[in-house]
C-alpha cells in the first residue's frame, strides 16, 4: 500500500480549512488539490465512489448555493448514475468537500472520528 492520501478542497471552504489544520496538526502527509480548479473527472469519480461504498448522493453538496439553485433534491432521483457523474464532474462546486481520497476508502465531508478510522490514527494517543 502506497498510503498516498488526496485531500480535494475548496480552499475558501471553512470545514476545509478545519480539516486541513486537522491533518496538519496529526502530521498527516497529504496531496492538497483544489475542487474547482481541478475537479474530479467522471474516471475518478466513478472508482471513488465505488471504493466508498456509499450512496452516490453522498458525494452531492447539497448545501450548496448551486445544488440548491438547479433544485437538484427533485431531479437527483430521476438521473442515472451515469448522469449524476458528469454532473458531478461538470462544476467542482457539485463536489461535497472536504474529499479525503487514501488506497482503501474515499470519504466526502470531515468527520474527526471518521477520519482517524480511515487514517489508523485513533490508536495513536
Amino acid at each position: 500500500m502506497s498510503n498516498e492520501i488526496l485531500f480535494l478542497e475548496y480552499p475558501k471552504c471553512s470545514t476545509c480549512k478545519k480539516a486541513k489544520k486537522w491533518l496538519d496538526e496529526h502530521d498527516v502527509s497529504y496531496t492538497a488539490r483544489h475542487i474547482v480548479e481541478d475537479n474530479p473527472n467522471v474516471d475518478e469519480l466513478r472508482a471513488w465512489h465505488k471504493r466508498n461504498g456509499l450512496p452516490l448522493k453522498r458525494f452531492f453538496n447539497t448545501s450548496g448555493m448551486l445544488y440548491r439553485e438547479m433544485e437538484l433534491s427533485k431531479k437527483l432521483p430521476d438521473m442515472s448514475e451515469d448522469e449524476q457523474y458528469a454532473l458531478l464532474a461538470s462544476n467542482g462546486m457539485f463536489v461535497k468537500r472536504p474529499l479525503l481520497v487514501t488506497d482503501t476508502t474515499v470519504i466526502p465531508g470531515f468527520k474527526e472520528t471518521t477520519w482517524e478510522q480511515a487514517l489508523g490514527l485513533s490508536n495513536r494517543n
